[in-house]
């Protein structure tokens, strides 16, 4: 692999490209679901292949081959510098890249249990059983389970002579019951909504769930919410769930810090940002309890946006987002750093596939931890609503106004949990929602959730983030019922 980086480093070179970088990757996926007692998917692949980028005449070029050879690559090469030369003529400024260190290095992520030495078979005893177990309740309609299994191996080159190698293992497992009576339709997932919980790591993460042993539960209670009360219209005291907080972050505050959006290089798939250049260091983001960064490195742990070194060669870095409330930084490349007066690249920099250019994409950006237990968070709330699982979002884009639902809710009354609540749903303006934030619980509480399946770029990409939330508190907020057939 080194050799085919460095011989369309040495193409582009010899072609006038004064900056270039490659990647070889190698990319391996299994994927099995089952839906009400039956095999929906299963399927493995693999696929293989070089992306280029140069600089040439101050403007960007790419390519990318799956031709894997001598004169495949070179083709490349050759193919990306004219790319560039001809971009050049429509250029508005010439690109600049913040400098970088050269690294040398070779890293993998953490894995216990290789999902793929684990037989197709075993993996899809699992999921019928907790299908099976899900529809041993009475008045499940619909069950569905999945499991999801990324191997990528990534070779980076750069004309500056940096050399790295990573393997990340990604694996990720959910199951959900639906419920059907009438028109009306209520479900229930575990771990989480939307695919269920996706991690940095093997098979491991699969036997720490337990499917199991919860499906039951999640069946119980898609049947439950039929007969629970229907979520009140009121202005009042919210409590989110650590995975809806999460999905909270991405959206309202995950979005909006991508620079080539601020900058409006970018809108595909999530518009734009209502985080122009003048609101850093300028705008009370949230309450001062607030912290949230955007953080790569293992040592936050080991999700979705974790990695040694971004897809620009730049080490994985913590970047402070939110700091007691306040703005304090956006997700950065090595183009748009000194755009913002940074030194160096936050290092977000990240490519789906070697067909794919790197983008500027979420790392794991996460809400920091605060003090309280949740029984104690609950026992000062005298009157609430816990919302938890996401069921659907909508956000404008410039990522400000919103309204979520969620699959379930329970009443607090009195600092008690009382009645379970259906079709739930709040909305708000991401300033003034983050703002009534008055509660985090603890780091006991806080969990590192897996986005598995975020979009962006034209041809799309997507994309796993991490974002680490603990169950917090917000007052005043707008609080409504949504429609129980979504």
């Amino acid at each position: 692999m080194w050799d085919f980086c460095g011989h369309s480093l040495e193409v582009a070179r010899l072609r006038g490209a004064p900056y270039a970088d490659v990647r070889v990757m190698h990319l391996r996926q299994r994927d099995l679901t089952t839906k009400s007692g039956r095999v929906g998917t299963l399927g493995q692949n693999e696929s293989i292949g070089l992306g280029i980028r140069v600089v040439a005449n101050g403007a960007w070029g790419f390519a990318s081959t799956d031709q894997l050879t001598r004169e495949g690559v070179a083709a490349c090469a050759a193919q990306a510098v004219a790319i560039a030369r001809s971009s050049a003529l429509a250029k508005k400024e010439n690109v600049q890249l913040v400098p970088e260190g050269t690294y040398v290095d070779s890293w993998q992520g953490p894995c216990l249990k290789d999902p793929f030495e684990i037989p197709l078979e075993t993996q899809l005893e699992l999921l019928l059983a907790a299908d099976a177990a899900m529809r041993k309740v009475k008045g499940v309609t619909l069950s569905e389970t999945d499991m999801q299994f990324r191997k990528i191996d990534t070779w980076f080159a750069s004309s500056s002579g940096s050399k790295i190698h990573q393997r990340r293992f990604l694996s990720g497992c959910g199951i959900v019951a639906t419920s059907f009576q009438g028109e009306a339709i209520q479900k229930r997932s575990y771990p989480n909504s939307f695919g269920g919980q996706h991690v940095l790591g093997g098979y491991e993460l699969i036997e720490s769930m337990e499917l199991l042993h919860h499906a039951p539960r999640v069946g119980e209670e898609a049947v439950a919410l039929h007969s629970a009360a229907q979520c009140p219209e009121k202005t009042g005291t919210l409590i989110l769930g650590g995975s809806q907080l999460g999905l909270q972050i991405h959206e309202s505050i995950g979005h909006p810090i991508e620079l080539d959006r601020v900058l409006g290089q970018e809108a595909n798939f999530a518009g734009t940002s209502f985080l122009t250049l003048d609101k850093l260091h300028n705008l009370r983001y949230a309450s001062p309890i607030v912290n949230v960064v955007a953080d790569a490195r293992i040592a936050h742990g080991a999700g979705l946006g974790s990695f040694a070194y971004d897809d620009e060669g730049v080490p994985a870095q913590r970047i402070d987002v939110i700091k007691d409330g306040e703005f304090t930084g956006y997700l950065s490349s090595r183009e748009t750093a000194h755009l913002v007066g940074l030194p160096r690249s936050g290092g977000t920099m990240r490519t789906e596939s070697w067909n794919r250019l790197p983008m500027i994409r979420m790392t794991n950006v996460s809400i920091l931890p605060g003090s309280w237990t949740l029984d104690n968070l609950i026992a000062d709330t005298d009157d609430g609503i816990f919302m938890d699982t996401n069921r659907s979002w909508s956000i404008d884009d410039r990522r400000y106004q919103f309204q979520f639902s969620t699959e379930i809710a329970w009443e607090i009354k009195g600092g008690k949990r009382s009645r379970m609540l259906k079709n739930p749903s709040y909305s708000g303006i991401t300033t003034e929602f983050w703002n009534s934030c008055d509660a985090i619980t603890n780091a006991h509480n806080w969990v590192l959730w897996g986005t598995p399946n975020c979009g962006k770029g034209q041809p799309m990409q997507v994309m796993g983030t991490g974002h680490g939330a603990s169950p917090a508190r917000f007052r005043n907020v707008k609080i409504g019922m949504a429609f129980s057939n979504q």
